[in-house]
């Protein structure tokens, strides 16, 4: 599974830029400037912001799935742990207070969330380079005044309509599948119950 999803992403990302370059070719075009070639594109506010936009929509997602899990349920469906029946706690959490974890453990049990949150701020911060970039090629073509820092661009309401345009998103599409999850059934796929 995890060579044909990253079989697709190279794929999808190739198309992105492709026609990202294309799309952003043609906009220099129109304002009388240069096209750039493929390896130049690369550097661009164009392509970074595009790409870490996204990524940190996806990184947020995960990373809350993962976290909320620890803490809520959803009774019936099948990306939800059930309900405790007592009001004892849970032996995995009585094992670990006995055992008193090391920090190295400690970090071990929560390095898939402590991963998916990292990569969400690297991803958040990359998107807020690419775009004060693109900010300020596009501030430059319409003669507007451009931005001086990453922080400047963060602070205004284009970086978070950019984010929450993605966020909001990303919490439909995996509340749905919670929630679809508790009708639904998919023979053969781990992310369902039993047919």
């Amino acid at each position: 599974m995890s060579i044909t999803l990253f079989a697709l992403f190279v794929v999808a990302l190739a198309a992105q830029f492709f026609t990202g370059r294309a799309v952003y070719n043609d906009d220099r075009l129109g304002h009388g400037h240069r096209q750039v070639g493929y390896v130049e594109y690369l550097s661009t506010g164009h392509f970074v912001e595009s790409v870490f936009e996204n990524w940190e929509s996806e990184f947020l997602q995960m990373a809350m799935f993962v976290l909320l899990t620890i803490f809520l349920y959803q009774k019936g469906s099948a990306q939800s742990k059930e309900p405790p029946t007592s009001s004892s706690p849970d032996d995995d959490k009585e094992l670990r207070t006995a055992s008193s974890p090391s920090a190295y453990r400690l970090l071990y049990e929560n390095s898939l969330s402590i991963a998916l949150t990292v990569l969400f701020g690297i991803s958040f911060a990359m998107h807020a380079v690419g775009g004060v970039m693109e900010h300020n090629e596009e501030a430059l073509n319409h003669g507007q005044k451009q931005i001086q820092s990453t922080l400047q661009y963060i602070s205004t309401s284009q970086f978070w309509f950019e984010s929450f345009q993605n966020w909001q998103s990303e919490f439909l599409s995996i509340g749905a599948m919670v929630v679809l999850t508790i009708f639904l059934r998919q023979a053969g796929s781990a992310e369902s119950k039993p047919v």
